[in-house]
């Protein structure tokens, strides 16, 4: 019985620790599992040509994960005539944890002269990968492992105008924050001085509230007092102002991601419950009858993406 304990979900029998059995063991055989299969993680990047989003992705993860686009001679053909949606996945691996990473580009979003309605193809793609999902989960065959499609975070690219938000902007957000994680972020921080940044966020964070655009990470997400001081932290932050870069620099006898400028180098620029409400909507459309549960009382075995989304957020400068 113990040695069955010590085991559970561990396909990898030999390597098992039979000297010690407990209940925290379990923890350590859940974290194999999971380093074992890897994770997943979808992110979108919106916002108008020319603001770095593909620098800045490149820069996240130090690879080369987004193309930038290449140069064309004909204009017409450098803007799209429509918003377009375009994804690029990559197998990551670092300290042996590995991740599939899809970067979900939109090209043409903003580069018109009318832009109305250019969230429309956006909120479209973004809830057609939660129904497909949803047909997985309801698939009476269901795979062992849903492919994971859903867009897990959208990171919005706000021009340095150092001014306020553009109607475009609090349009866009004002839609989207209700179907996916929105994290702002002022592109191309470093043409601001200090005071012009400190003022651009101000402003932000104040027309934010008052839109009631709801960025992340959401009140939903402050599960006990240690959350919801890491998630204040994190709001005082927002919108995180970055810089991107491709170029590396010899820095004080070390290799840097940074950018270069005559006065010095800026450098170290390294489940969602939207889902589940989608999820909900769409379950009591099929079956009026079917109590449904709040978005908060998420299944404890579903994959919840609050953990995974903050390493990856965008470094304040």
């Amino acid at each position: 019985g113990s040695s069955l304990v010590a085991c559970l979900g561990c396909p990898e029998l030999c390597l098992c620790d039979f000297s010690y059995v407990g209940i925290d063991a379990i923890l350590e055989q859940m974290r194999r599992k999971a380093m074992k299969q890897g994770f997943e993680l979808n992110i979108m990047v919106v916002g108008q040509s020319g603001l770095g989003k593909s620098t800045l992705m490149n820069t996240l993860f130090k690879s080369k994960v987004s193309r930038n686009k290449s140069v064309q001679t004909d204009p017409e053909e450098r803007i799209p005539k429509t918003v377009e949606i375009k994804s690029i996945s990559h197998d990551i691996e670092e300290k042996g944890v590995r991740m599939k990473l899809t970067v979900v580009d939109t090209p043409g979003f903003g580069d018109q002269i009318n832009n109305e309605n250019c969230w429309q193809p956006i909120m479209k793609f973004i809830n057609d990968q939660y129904e497909a999902y949803l047909q997985e989960e309801i698939n009476i065959e269901r795979k062992k492992r849903i492919p994971d499609s859903r867009v897990h975070c959208c990171i919005y690219f706000i021009p340095p105008t150092g001014h306020c938000l553009r109607p475009l902007d609090v349009e866009f957000m004002s839609r989207l924050s209700k179907v996916v994680n929105i994290v702002p972020v002022i592109a191309k921080a470093d043409t601001l001085t200090l005071e012009e940044r400190d003022s651009f966020k101000q402003t932000i964070r104040e027309e934010l509230r008052a839109n009631g655009i709801d960025v992340y990470p959401q009140k939903e997400f402050d599960e006990d007092a240690e959350d919801r001081m890491i998630n204040d932290k994190i709001r005082e932050m927002i919108p995180f102002a970055v810089v991107g870069s491709d170029q590396e620099y010899q820095v004080n006898g070390k290799r840097i991601l940074g950018r270069k400028t005559k006065w010095g180098t800026i450098e170290d620029i390294t489940g969602s419950i939207h889902y589940e409400t989608y999820r909900v909507r769409r379950l009591n459309e099929s079956n009026p009858h079917l109590i449904s549960q709040p978005p908060n009382h998420l299944d404890p075995h579903s994959h919840s993406y609050s953990d995974v989304l903050n390493p990856f957020l965008p470094i304040s400068i």
